[in-house]
């Protein structure tokens, strides 16, 4: 499907082929478009926060491309005979709250009537097409720098089973919600060219594209991998979302587990929404990276470092 006419043009600086988080097209010799697209169902019962995450998880993917958000389209899908408009004013508030906070602007969108409720944008940015950052970015040698904890899929799973702390809950949305603003300028400052998001196919399944792109092998410290309290805890207990199950099941013929245990196996293959970036940055870089993060996402750790291609493309330990 890749090989189509209308999927390949000279201008066409980033497409399919290497699963990046956003379409990449250059304008002219200093600019370049960044697009993508994203929405889902309610992640939480709260209309207003829903829209809010919802818009946070859109922006990310230009974030990770190292661009910057211009403007967006608001994509609806509403049961109007089952759901108050007043509820949907809410989603769209808390939408336009996150837009606002990135500088995007909304010109538009479109709604259809659905049976089940969805909400997202399509996102364009823009990028200095000798500034890109990409999944085929990360080099031997790297190291591999995490910018929000694990552990919203099951968050999510836990909150609709009402088996959620209110603190869990709480961290979860303002997590979800926080933008990945931060950790893009952080990339520049560094001169990033290898990073993802991390969001439906979790940390290994993101981590996995990073490493195919690049032709590498990723070496992970699972200790060293933040997780949010309690959710090892939640998983021991069965709560655990199918999505992240299959996650589990797709990661798991190009991954040398270890020693791990199952349950940190299913940390690391949860299914987030609107993780944080998965940098892979030079050695001699990442003090920078790190001094550049401080203060702007919720985390800044190393987690790990890219080595030459071999067996798996990943090793945890």
């Amino acid at each position: 499907m890749q090989n189509k006419p209308a999927m390949s043009h000279p201008d066409l600086l980033v497409g399919v082929a290497t699963s990046d988080d956003a379409g990449v097209y250059r304008l002219d010799s200093s600019r370049a478009l960044v697009q993508t697209v994203d929405f889902f169902t309610p992640i939480v019962d709260e209309p207003y926060d829903w829209g809010r995450i919802a818009a946070a998880n859109a922006l990310s993917d230009v974030y990770a491309m190292g661009g910057t958000p211009l403007t967006a389209l608001q994509l609806v899908g509403w049961p109007r005979e089952a759901l108050s408009f007043e509820l949907l004013s809410e989603v769209l508030e808390g939408g336009a709250d996150i837009l606002a906070e990135a500088n995007c602007t909304i010109v538009g969108g479109h709604s259809i009537d659905d049976r089940e409720p969805k909400y997202g944008f399509a996102v364009t940015g823009l990028v200095d097409p000798d500034h890109i950052v990409t999944n085929a970015g990360a080099a031997a040698g790297d190291l591999l720098v995490l910018t929000k904890p694990l552990g919203t899929g099951v968050a999510a799973t836990a909150i609709k089973a009402d088996r959620a702390s209110k603190e869990l809950r709480d961290e979860a949305v303002e997590l979800m919600a926080y933008l990945n603003r931060g950790a893009a300028d952080a990339m520049r400052v560094a001169q990033v060219r290898g990073a993802t998001d991390v969001t439906g196919f979790g940390l290994l399944g993101h981590l996995r594209e990073l490493m195919a792109a690049s032709g590498t092998t990723a070496m992970l410290d699972t200790r060293s991998i933040p997780v949010m309290e309690g959710i090892h805890e939640l998983i021991g207990a069965g709560i655990f979302p199918s999505g992240s199950a299959r996650n589990v099941a797709s990661v798991l013929p190009d991954v040398d587990i270890g020693g791990i245990d199952e349950i940190t196996l299913k940390v690391l293959a949860d299914a987030q929404t609107s993780g944080g970036l998965l940098i892979s940055v030079d050695q001699g870089q990442v003090d920078t990276l790190l001094a550049a993060l401080d203060g702007q996402s919720p985390c800044a750790v190393v987690i790990g470092e890219v080595a030459a291609a071999g067996h798996r493309q990943m090793v945890l330990r």
